[in-house]
């Protein structure tokens, strides 16, 4: 069988996205709207400045008592973020998430046209558990490399 790309598997394929200067608040409804946990923080010029999560929202705007309706997701959002392209395949992305502690990855071409989200939950759970195996892997050969 074929495995899957990260494109193939994206339940949501159009761009949740919201400009810099919106409100942590603004993301919060974007992201309800559309149903979604991440919403992408992208310039007028289209370019993918960062990502805001509903951990995000949870850990940078909520446990530190800021205003959601003043905070900016530039303030809050993680920047540059680590991106995947269309053609990625999901055991691939998955266990670049379990390794980083992530569970969105934004989807972006070579040509930097941006495609959407790779959320965890867009995977199968063979694909998780593949990726598990080889996190598992890469860690016993790590500590054996010392």
């Amino acid at each position: 069988m074929t495995e899957r790309t990260v494109f193939q598997s994206m339940a949501q394929r159009h761009v949740v996205s919201v400009v810099p200067s919106a409100t942590a608040y603004t993301a919060a409804c974007v992201m309800t709207r559309a149903n979604c946990g991440s919403v992408l923080i992208i310039d007028t010029s289209g370019s993918l400045l960062g990502i805001v999560t509903e951990r995000d929202l949870m850990t940078r705007l909520l446990a530190k008592a800021l205003d959601p309706a003043s905070t900016t997701v530039a303030d809050i959002m993680t920047r540059s973020p680590l991106c995947v392209v269309p053609e990625t395949k999901v055991a691939d992305a998955v266990l670049i998430m379990i390794e980083r502690g992530f569970r969105h990855l934004p989807v972006v071409t070579e040509a930097n046209k941006i495609m959407g989200v790779f959320s965890i939950r867009d995977a199968m759970p063979r694909e998780v558990q593949a990726a598990e195996s080889l996190a598992e892997f890469n860690e016993q050969v790590n500590d054996a490399l010392g």
